[in-house]
């Protein structure tokens, strides 16, 4: 499976970055390395001391498309989700500030947190509320009807370049209101009232004291060995 995210499909979020609009959807990828096991803290990686969240509404893709019309794009998927986008904000400044790939920013272990999944006809699509709570407090309160491009909209464009596999899934993109974590910040998801995911114990890599810890943490092992662990 891969994920595709895409960058600046919400105005606001332009803005506040300071940003230009883009002509087409800005499109990125994150391996699967990046997905952060089910139940593990997030680990703060030691080379930035600037990470963001950006919670975005995610949408799993049902079968193989590609070339897919956007009127047909609503057969692509039938589940719908919300998962977190931590990024590198300082590396990715200097990236950008280069013309260089955002993937160091965007793409390190455990920068794709992948909350539950519900069935898209439990929401309206088109105008659906989500939320991002940092310590209770709330920081990003989002909408769907904001978009730039909408989900069939991004599905049609994505497949212009990927063929699209059953499992793959699209970020579909962050509301204004990113900011950075700490240690020991809880961050918590919700669409329309739903808690969708929750990220608790923010660590640094000085908190990693045992062997067993640091295996844990191994770039080397197998994603989805982690994912069935108890």
């Amino acid at each position: 499976m891969k994920i595709i995210c895409i960058g600046r499909n919400y105005a606001k979020h332009i803005e506040e970055l300071a940003n230009e609009k883009p002509e087409h959807p800005v499109v990125f990828l994150k391996p699967d390395s990046a997905i952060l096991p089910k139940k593990n803290p997030f680990f703060i990686p030691p080379f930035s001391n600037d990470v963001h969240y950006e919670v975005e509404v995610l949408i799993k893709i049902n079968k193989v498309g590609k070339h897919i019309d956007s009127k047909f794009a609503h057969k692509y998927y039938d589940e719908v989700g919300l998962g977190i986008d931590f990024t590198a904000r300082d590396i990715q400044q200097k990236c950008k500030e280069k013309g260089l790939p955002w993937e160091k920013a965007k793409a390190f272990d455990g920068s794709a947190i992948i909350g539950e999944f519900y069935t898209k006809q439990e929401f309206d699509l088109e105008n659906l509320k989500f939320q991002l709570y940092k310590n209770e407090e709330i920081v990003q309160d989002g909408n769907t009807n904001a978009m730039l491009w909408k989900t069939d909209e991004l599905i049609s464009y994505v497949s212009q370049y990927f063929t699209l596999k059953k499992g793959d899934i699209i970020f579909t993109g962050t509301p204004k209101g990113v900011g950075p974590i700490a240690i020991g910040n809880k961050l918590e998801a919700f669409i329309e009232n739903e808690k969708l995911l929750e990220v608790e114990n923010l660590i640094s890599e000085s908190q990693i004291e045992s062997e067993l810890w640091r295996v844990s943490y191994s770039p080397y092992q197998d994603v989805q060995q982690l994912n069935e662990r108890p």
